[in-house]
């Protein structure tokens, strides 16, 4: 139920709540006034982005938002843009409704808000914002007991981007085949995608999602796999093919676990961009961001060094000292993403210390049988010390027990706080801990690490 309040009242009142739940310590005031502020005044949303000269752009995905989100950022910083974000994560309407409700009360006002939103909830807030650029990067099994399939977050988006006005600049990953499908006869779109042949997969994994077509249903044909159900595919009757990206991963160089190099083909010309995150996957968000910047018409020439400047986000690659230590946090939430967590881990040739954190709260998924789809058994050989916490962690040890690996081999520890300090006390200098926690577990697991000092709180980062 909402009650309709005048809006110099509902702002006001909103704010405080923000205030006095970071005065008390009940988190950062990312969600709270925003949920409030759409009960006191349904068509806060609609009001405060029509307050933007510039409009709204907003990210979503399965996988990638947050960082995506951060490297879009910096090249806004470097277009100087006065803008609002939500980079600590809080992305249903709440929250982007907390980042509206921030940006009305600066002097000066932002010009312009760039937003991070949960794939669920991105239907409604395009419909409320009507925004300007939207980037859709992937979709990915996640949350069933949350979302449902894929399919049926494919299908809202597909009525989600039907709605949206015919002004409204569609980004979207060429790879990913449920993404591809969007497109319409309606809306201007930029293509992104990865064209180096050299990091290719040798096959598809076996859990993967999105790999039939759209249309007709026929499994889709593959001649580059290169993370999960992306690559150049084809239906094999012709209804869909993957389109040529209008910004193309030419050539990524993978600099171990802590970063890479790429070339990126775009309309304006080739860029090259020294990236300080790992992986495949951290490319492709790259090249979103490039895509992205491009539509919200940044110069093309001060993408490089805002990409190559960008750090991780919180839990997203974020490397933490503890004394004289370091764990890198590697968010790991669902079956795609774990898989790519683990071939980053892999790119490090010495032995590896993993801290594995499973937890089944709302935010996680409450089903945790994804595990059985993620390919752990890569690491078994090049593991010198496995521990496993969360709430779930008996499932997890079970996991890498019928991966293969000796039990004796398998530290459980419930308590996340005990699990850090035993996986750190075996850790050798100057060798990081590699910590795979789903959502809540990483949260946990900063908590932690904020309390010994090592590191701030999330909220902090706006």
């Amino acid at each position: 139920m909402s009650v309709a309040v005048g809006r110099g009242a509902s702002l006001t009142i909103a704010r405080t709540v923000g205030r006095l739940s970071r005065r008390l310590g009940r988190g950062g005031g990312t969600s709270a006034p925003g949920k409030l502020l759409l009960r006191l005044r349904p068509g806060a949303l609609e009001e405060l982005g029509r307050e933007l000269p510039h409009g709204a752009a907003t990210v979503s995905a399965t996988n990638g938002k947050t960082t995506t989100a951060r490297l879009v950022a910096a090249c806004l910083d470097a277009e100087g843009w006065r803008y609002v974000a939500n980079p600590a994560g809080a992305n249903l309407a709440s929250g982007v409704a907390t980042a509206l409700l921030e940006a009305a009360a600066r002097r000066p006002r932002p010009d312009a808000a760039l937003l991070e939103v949960d794939e669920f909830a991105l239907p409604e807030v395009a419909r409320r914002l009507r925004p300007r650029v939207v980037l859709l990067m992937n979709l990915f099994r996640d949350q069933l007991d949350r979302y449902g399939e894929l399919e049926a977050v494919a299908d809202a988006w597909g009525r989600m981007v039907r709605d949206l006005p015919a002004t409204t600049r569609l980004v979207l990953n060429a790879d990913d085949p449920a993404i591809a499908a969007l497109a319409d006869d309606v809306h201007p779109v930029t293509w992104f995608g990865l064209d180096d042949p050299d990091v290719a997969l040798d096959a598809l994994p076996h859990a993967s999602d999105s790999t039939r077509c759209r249309t007709c249903g026929a499994p889709l044909d593959y001649s580059r796999v290169t993370l999960g159900h992306m690559g150049d595919w084809s239906c094999p009757h012709g209804h869909m093919r993957r389109p040529r990206p209008d910004v193309s991963l030419t050539r990524v160089t993978l600099d171990g676990p802590r970063g890479s190099e790429l070339e990126i083909a775009t309309p304006a010309g080739p860029l090259s961009v020294s990236l300080a995150l790992p992986g495949v996957h951290n490319a492709y968000n790259a090249a979103a961001a490039v895509a992205t910047a491009l539509a919200l018409d940044v110069a093309p020439a001060r993408i490089p060094a805002a990409l190559s400047g960008a750090d991780a986000a919180f839990g997203r690659g974020e490397r933490v000292v503890v004394g004289d230590r370091e764990v890198v946090l590697l968010l790991a939430k669902n079956p795609a993403g774990a898989n790519t967590t683990v071939q980053t881990v892999l790119l490090d040739p010495a032995p590896l210390h993993v801290l594995v954190a499973l937890n089944d709260r709302t935010a996680d998924g409450q089903d945790v049988s994804w595990i059985w789809d993620v390919d752990y058994e890569p690491l078994l050989d090049r593991l010198a010390a496995l521990t496993v916490t969360g709430d779930r962690a008996e499932d997890m040890a079970l996991r890498f027990l019928y991966a293969g690996l000796p039990r004796e081999r398998i530290r459980v520890e419930r308590d996340p706080g005990a699990a850090l300090d035993a996986a750190l006390a075996d850790l050798p200098g100057g060798r990081p801990l590699y910590a795979l926690p789903t959502y809540t577990a990483m949260l946990g697991l900063r908590e932690i690490l904020v309390r010994r000092g090592a590191v701030r709180d999330f909220w902090h980062d706006r």
